[in-house]
C-alpha cells in the first residue's frame, strides 16, 4: 500500500538548499519540471512519540559514524548548529542549511527496523 516518504522542506533560498542536497550530501535528484528537483533519498525510519505540546513533526538524517560525518561535512563547509548529545537511543545534533534553518542528524543506537520491502 504505502511505497515511501516524500519529505518537503520550504525555504525562502531554493537553489542554495538544492545545491546543499545534491552537491555537498551527494544525494542524486531528477527535475521533475521547472526545475523542481525531486532527491533520492536513503532508507527511512518513522516514529511516533507522545507529546505534552501541540502535534509536529521532526525531520532527521541518520548516519553510522556521526564523529566522522561531522567531520566529513565540517571539511565541506557545512556548520554544525548545534553540540552533539547522547539521547541514550542515540547520538544527535544538528546542521545549518544555508537558508539559517536546522537540520536533525543523528546516528541512531536503537534496533533498526526493515522496510516491508526488505
Amino acid at each position: 500500500m504505502i511505497t515511501g516518504v516524500h519529505a518537503t522542506l520550504f525555504t525562502t533560498d531554493a537553489d542554495a538548499l538544492r545545491a546543499f542536497f545534491g552537491d555537498v550530501l551527494g544525494f542524486s535528484s531528477v527535475d521533475a519540471g521547472g526545475a523542481w528537483l525531486i532527491f533520492a533519498l536513503p532508507p527511512a525510519e518513522l516514529a511516533a512519540h507522545p507529546s505534552d505540546q501541540d502535534s509536529r513533526h521532526e525531520l532527521y538524517l541518520m548516519c553510522d559514524h556521526i564523529e566522522a560525518t561531522l567531520e566529513e561535512l565540517e571539511n565541506k563547509g557545512v556548520e554544525v548548529a548545534r553540540p552533539m548529545s547522547d539521547e541514550g537511543f542515540g547520538l544527535m545534533t544538528s546542521l545549518k542549511l544555508p537558508d539559517g534553518a536546522e537540520l536533525g542528524l543523528y546516528e541512531p543506537r536503537h534496533p533498526i527496523p526493515h522496510s516491508p520491502a526488505d
